[in-house]
């Protein structure tokens, strides 16, 4: 059986062992939440605007993340332009959890399993700190949005609408 390493979650040891700078937010995650991401806005007491949610999609047969504000929505035809791609349509959420190996809920962007293309919505540049997912419901992290675009290898792109 294999051995869970202790120090948290993969994303807060990704950004710990980056050297970066990050705040942890728990709260109580209630499971009939309609959605996780206004809930944790909610819970943290800041705008859903700055509040990001990680989704996968399905890039021509390619997974890419994309990394969005709560208060808006995907949108897969700029995303599959964002990466050269064609056709984007939203990954099987088992897909999902495979290859990044968090639940549904709960994916990070970051400490994924394995390294996927990723797009953060553009708007994020704008703040001082946005919110993620922090590897497990009930757990975001407070982050720069320099830092998490560094860390993750990502391009910024305009890939939400409202």
């Amino acid at each position: 059986m294999a051995r869970r390493s202790s120090g948290g979650t993969p994303a807060t040891r990704a950004l710990s062992g980056a050297g970066l700078s990050y705040t942890l937010h728990p709260y109580d995650h209630d499971p009939a939440a309609a959605s996780y991401g206004t809930e944790a806005a909610a819970a943290l007491g800041v705008p859903e605007a700055q509040v990001f949610k990680t989704l996968l999609a399905d890039v021509d047969g390619e997974l890419v993340v994309a990394v969005v504000p709560v208060s808006g929505r995907l949108d897969l035809k700029a995303l599959a332009a964002a990466v050269g791609g064609k056709k984007a349509v939203m990954a099987d959420p088992a897909r999902a959890e495979r290859a990044t190996g968090y639940v549904v809920g709960g994916i990070s962007p970051l400490g994924q399993r394995r390294r996927l293309a990723t797009v953060v919505e553009e708007s994020a540049t704008a703040l001082t700190t946005v919110y993620v997912s922090g590897g497990r419901r009930g757990l975001d992290i407070g982050v720069s949005p320099a830092d998490l675009v560094r860390l993750l290898d990502a391009r910024t792109a305009p890939v939400a609408r409202r």
